[in-house]
């Protein structure tokens, strides 16, 4: 069975910088593009950042210039160095990635990790 698994949230102070990543792991033959979304309380789920298998990348325009997304094919992988942090980017974080899982493709969501940005 196939799981994502985020970690390195937590509290950082304005203007910090914190980097999370992103685990997949189970029955993995192939992995597509993998993107970071985040949820602020009361607040649509929104994309962050795209990673594609080769490693081309987008941004949300409220986080170009300070997030920067990276994956790690050979460990499962995927990264988001969060720089200059400000309090709305204050949110749950959530990976999402299109896995091969040997039989067909499916799209999986983690269960997220909580970034709080507060002085």
């Amino acid at each position: 069975q196939v799981q994502l698994v985020e970690s390195g949230g937590g509290l950082v102070q304005p203007g910090g910088s914190l980097r999370l990543s992103c685990a997949a792991s189970g029955s993995i033959s192939s992995i597509g593009r993998m993107d970071w979304y985040r949820q602020a309380p009361g607040k649509q789920r929104e994309l962050v950042a795209v990673i594609t298998v080769g490693s081309s990348t987008n941004y949300a325009d409220s986080v170009k210039g300070r997030f920067t997304i990276s994956r790690d094919n050979a460990k499962n992988t995927a990264y988001l160095q969060m720089n200059s942090l400000k309090p709305e980017d204050t949110a749950v974080y959530y990976c999402n990635a299109n896995i091969q899982d040997g039989r067909q493709w499916a799209n999986y969501w983690g269960q997220g990790t909580q970034v709080t940005v507060s002085s």
